[in-house]
């Protein structure tokens, strides 16, 4: 064979296995001397997700698209240059029920629109964008959307590649003349737009879809057909949502012949030859803010401020629409003007101020909070309003860390104040490390202090504060200092690191957490208190438990005591009947055997009990109620907990838990422990978990003396375990458009809520009433917009209900065994649900609102027969009497 002839055998093996390797053969171009005219089309609809409210509406444009080559360069890079030409749009706006109507295009936005741009182009890769950076943002991103059309590729693959929406993951998939392009848009880097609740059980759910389908024949583009969808609904209730779809159209229509540029000609050369200024700009489109014309001005409530002194309910719907609407004030405000408001609010809504400046978490309202709080001076009680407000946000930044820092490091204030600090602390750090912003200085002092404060504690309730702060951080490194201080401290030091422990997820309780666990339930080297040893089980119990520690839980449940025997068999009869516990698969298989599942085992002997139950179930949402009942053997009251939890998509948030403990009670009747040994000191107590996080404890009463101290000067009126207004979601999102154009998603929650507890000890009567009453009002305002050149749409949908829960206990001692009656009820629930459209296109406008209001009527919740009669027997008794 001839080597010229062996050559060109080789090169067609290379040939053939790069066509292979790239799935085509043929490369991407504009001709030279040729003006290639597209016509392009696009349509986009904003619409809610569910069928109630309205449907939204169309937006409908149509153009000439030329594009000429003007230059390449000797590594085959093109210099393109596009123009739009003769753009027409209309909208089908909700509620008009006619046809399209036109949108009228003034001659500056006409104008605007037809500047042409530059790009640097080399067979279907996008290099380079040039154009007027002066030019509007929402006319230049019109523009990027059309050039992204552009950027393709004629080989399959997987490449990370930047258009409109920013730097994304697409994939390729070449067959004959089509070119299939599947962009993910979850995986787009841009520039930080927005923010979320750290919580992403009060967040949104957000489903994207791209894909485009390119013709290519003879290495010319002939068309492009690219579609995307996105569908943003609340993660809690799915049919508050809105629904994005774009749809643009590229068709060569003709071409004709044109001048070419010089071929010796540079790329800034020909740039400078072309008309206007072409600097070069990003080729992801940038975020456009819109003006607010009807926000409200701080400046100008403030006016009128002395004329606004009026009493606000915590748990109406309208205080809490009246806090959001603070936070946006407050958010848009210089800090003299909060300054001045702090200043100026009268005593009983200086809270309420408060609250909504450490929500909008700006700059200047922070410095002005700084500047009023001074924590040596102020009540009490504002700077626990301050601190829990800071505790519930939903986003934290290291500007609000750094402020409760500076206010607790090295200032004299009451204890109180100073455990409230440190609980306060812990959430912000967990929140802040969930924010991947751990490595910050603010974080790293603050982790320090809680630290310095556990080394360095001298009392037991101090130890039990940081213990609690460091539980709500929910960080793995924290597991390892509370696994010792639950293995080696003393009784209220142990159940304060295993209440911590409880508080984090599945996923961090590792084989080490079990392992000390099975060591405290089972006592393997020391003695401990039997509510640390139920409180270590319920922790292997919960948290994909081995078949092992189930058998072994269950045959030492005995050697507790009748009471903790029967709340522990309680406990997982409870869990068998829990379509959600992660531990009920487990437990139906050990159930099966006779051994562990007879009657020996599991005839409740005792007064304690277990009981959980549904209150709600929806598609997204399972809310649910918890009651555990432990006493003595001597038939008192240990320890009550009501748990309100939700679940959703994989999620499990404690909303409410409230615990009230009793030690000693028996001293009030003469009576000791069973061991002969002196008893405990006579105290009740409560503690209580708010959205996952732990408040302070709160003592009512410690020792006989202060008992009936209480007692004699007590007003009768209910203990406030919280009360106050909480922003529970926080939402802003961008989206940039493949098509140009820009969705702004926002999302606000916010939550007035008034929970108070009471405890009423009757001496004489032997009996005990503890009562937990919330009330609170939950308010939505989820917004859509959609933001084009020559249209603006608003989709709004505010949502708002008012609830009432009572939970009352009634304990009688007089008659053995112990009476005991719970009731759990819940008032009527009025909600309103109202749905408003917007839309502004050249010199027209329209809105269009709908809604609907109802009350769902009151319920009182059935727990299980027994407490049914035994309520029964105890109310018709206080009738009688």
């Amino acid at each position: 064979m001839e080597w010229w002839a062996l050559g060109g055998y080789i090169c067609l093996l290379c040939f053939s296995f790069l066509s292979t390797a790239r799935g085509s053969p043929w490369m991407l171009s504009f001709q030279p001397g040729t003006l290639y005219y597209y016509h392009y089309a696009l349509a986009v609809q904003l619409g809610p997700v569910a069928g109630l409210s309205p449907s939204g509406g169309w937006l409908r444009a149509q153009a000439v698209v030329k594009i000429h080559q003007l230059h390449r360069d000797p590594s085959r890079d093109d210099l393109l240059q596009l123009q739009i030409q003769d753009l027409k749009a209309q909208q089908e706006p909700e509620g008009t029920g006619g046809p399209p109507m036109d949108i009228a295009l003034n001659k500056k936005l006409q104008s605007d629109l037809e500047k042409p741009v530059f790009i640097s182009w080399s067979s279907g890769k996008i290099k380079a964008l040039y154009g007027d950076e002066t030019e509007s943002t929402l006319i230049t991103n019109l523009k990027r959307g059309v050039i992204s059309l552009l950027q393709l590729q004629a080989h399959t693959g997987t490449i990370m590649e930047e258009d409109a929406s920013g730097s994304c993951q697409v994939t390729y998939t070449v067959s004959n003349h089509s070119i299939v392009k599947t962009k993910d848009l979850l995986s787009c880097t841009k520039p930080k737009m927005g923010y979320a609740s750290v919580n992403k059980m009060f967040g949104i759910q957000w489903q994207p879809y791209s894909r485009s389908l390119y013709v290519v024949k003879h290495s010319l583009l002939q068309s492009v057909l690219a579609e995307e969808s996105h569908a943003l609904s609340l993660v809690l209730r799915s049919t508050t949502g809105v629904k994005i779809s774009s749809r643009q159209e590229l068709k060569l229509v003709s071409s004709t012949s044109s001048p070419s540029g010089a071929a010796e000609q540079s790329l800034e050369n020909m740039l400078a030859s072309m008309e206007g200024q072409h600097q070069p700009l990003a080729i992801a489109s940038l975020p456009f803010r819109r003006d607010c014309t009807h926000c409200p001005s701080l400046r100008a409530y403030l006016k009128t401020f002395d004329s606004r002194r009026v009493k606000m309910d915590i748990s109406k719907a309208a205080t809490t629409w009246q806090f959001q609407r603070f936070i946006q004030m407050l958010r848009g405000a210089k800090k003299r003007d909060v300054l001045q408001l702090l200043k100026r609010a009268p005593e009983e809504t200086l809270p309420f101020m408060v609250e909504a400046a450490v929500a909008a978490q700006s700059v200047p309202a922070l410095a002005a909070l700084s500047d009023f709080l001074d924590f040596s001076k102020k009540p009490r009680s504002l700077l626990e309003t301050f601190l829990y407000a800071a505790a519930f946000s939903p986003r934290p930044t290291k500007e609000l860390l750094r402020l409760v820092l500076d206010k607790l490091d090295g200032k004299q204030m009451v204890p109180e104040v100073r455990d409230t600090g440190m609980v306060a602390l812990g959430s912000l750090v967990g929140k802040l490390c969930r924010q991947q912003l751990c490595g910050l200085q603010e974080v790293e002092h603050s982790m320090e202090t809680i630290l310095t404060g556990l080394r360095s504690a001298e009392k037991e309730h101090e130890a039990v504060t940081h213990l609690l702060a460091l539980g709500n951080t929910q960080l793995p490194s924290t597991i390892p200092t509370l696994l010792e201080h639950a293995e080696k401290g003393p009784t209220a030091v142990a159940a304060a690191a295993i209440s911590s422990l409880r508080q984090f997820p599945a996923q961090h309780i590792t084989s080490e957490v079990k392992r000390a666990m099975r060591k405290i339930f089972h006592e393997k080297r020391k003695s401990y208190e039997k509510t640390c040893r139920l409180a270590a089980a319920e922790i292997l119990l919960d948290n994909t438990p081995l078949p092992m520690d189930v058998i072994n839980i269950l045959l030492a449940a005995h050697q507790l005591g009748t009471e903790a025997a029967t709340f522990l068999l309680l406990k997982v009869q409870s869990s068998l009947h829990a379509n959600h516990h992660p531990a009920r698969k487990i437990m139906n298989d050990i159930m099966r055997d006779p051994r562990i599942n007879n009657y020996n085992y599991f005839s409740k002997a005792g007064i304690s009990s277990s009981f959980s139950g549904p209150l709600t179930a929806t598609k997204e949402l399972l809310s649910t109620f918890g009651l555990d009942l432990l006493f003595l053997e001597s038939g008192f009251l240990r320890k009550s907990v009501s748990d309100f939890s939700l679940l959703s998509h994989d999620w499990h948030l404690r909303a409410a838990q409230v615990t009230i403990e009793a030690q000693g009670m028996e001293s009030m009747l003469g009576e000791n422990t069973l061991e002969g040994e002196e008893g405990p000191e006579l105290m009740v107590g409560m503690s209580a978990i708010f959205f996952d996080v732990q408040l302070r404890p709160i003592v009512f009463f410690q020792g006989y003396a202060d008992l009936m101290a209480k007692v004699l000067l007590s007003s009768g009126e209910p203990t406030s375990v919280v009360r106050g207004n909480l922003l529970l979601m926080d939402h802003h999102q961008v989206i940039p458009l493949q098509s140009g154009l820009q969705a702004v998603v926002k999302l606000q929650g916010g939550l007035g809520l008034d929970i108070s507890a009471n405890v009423d000890v009757n001496i004489w009567e032997q009996e005990l009433k503890t009562s937990v009453n919330t009330r609170g009002s939950l308010t939505i305002d989820f917004q859509a917009e959609l933001d084009a050149p020559f249209l603006q749409t608003t989709l709004r949908s505010q949502i708002e209900a008012e609830t009432s829960i009572y939970f009352d206990t009634i304990l009688r001692f007089s008659s053995s065994p112990v009476l005991m009656c719970l009731q759990l009820r819940e008032g009527q629930v009025p909600y309103r649900e109202i749905f408003t459209i917007s839309t502004f296109a050249g010199n027209q406008s329209s809105t269009v609102r709908k809604g609907r209001q109802g009350t769902m009527p009151a319920r009182e919740f059935a727990l299980h027969q027994a407490n049914s009669d035994m309520c029964h027997l105890l109310l018709m008794a206080e009738e009688g009497v």
